[in-house]
């Protein structure tokens, strides 16, 4: 098993832990890494681009000149594509982006993911993180203390003070272990996880 050093909130080491291997030292499968991220993008696109195709664009309804004799090119309508005002042509419409990756897919990736973190010394255990009221100072100064310039923060639940504390500073974010993604771990900086986080993940994600 992988062997972490465990900090306090003031940055000094209490002690170390044992991290699963099946999560933390698992197969980093590049392509599904990158798939789990293009998913997790795709999912959020909202897809309401749209344009008005030539039959959607009103007016137009008469040939504008008869078909021979005027010298003037061939033309149906006056809101075909090459006309101003002309419907375009295969216009966009509101599509789904998203797309299905299998549940192993998924986990293998967020593995995957979990490990390069560890692997590039991304990856901060604290022994807990208990905020007594809400004060963003409080979380600044955590991060001053363990020298994190960007990070993300796991928590086993929801903890109130925890995450209204962090959401005014824009480098730090928190997420729940049931709630973590690809994108999010990779984009977020270094994961900080307490002891509990670090095995109720071990737990769920083995």
């Amino acid at each position: 098993m992988a062997s972490v050093s465990v900090y306090d909130m003031k940055g000094k080491e209490v002690g170390t832990m044992e991290l699963s291997d099946e999560v933390f030292a698992a197969e980093v499968n590049e392509h599904l890494v990158h798939m789990a991220v293009v998913k997790y993008l795709a999912d959020n696109r909202q897809g309401t681009q749209k344009a008005k195709g030539r039959r959607e664009v009103s007016g137009g309804g008469r040939k504008p000149w008869r078909q021979k004799g005027t010298g003037h090119a061939r033309q149906g309508s006056i809101r075909a594509a090459q006309w101003k005002g002309g419907g375009m042509i295969f216009a966009p419409v509101p599509r789904d982006y998203s797309f299905k990756m299998n549940r192993k897919e998924k986990r293998a990736a967020l593995k995957g993911a979990l490990t390069s973190r560890l692997q590039d010394g991304k990856l901060i255990v604290i022994d807990e993180l208990k905020l007594d009221e809400i004060k963003t100072s409080a979380m600044a100064q955590f991060m001053k203390d363990l020298k994190l310039e960007k990070a993300m923060i796991v928590t086993a639940d929801h903890d109130t003070n925890v995450v209204i504390s962090a959401r005014n500073i824009p480098e730090l974010s928190t997420t729940q272990v049931g709630k973590l993604s690809v994108y999010d771990i990779l984009n977020g900086g270094t994961l900080v996880l307490t002891r509990d986080t670090a095995e109720k993940i071990g737990e769920v994600y083995a």
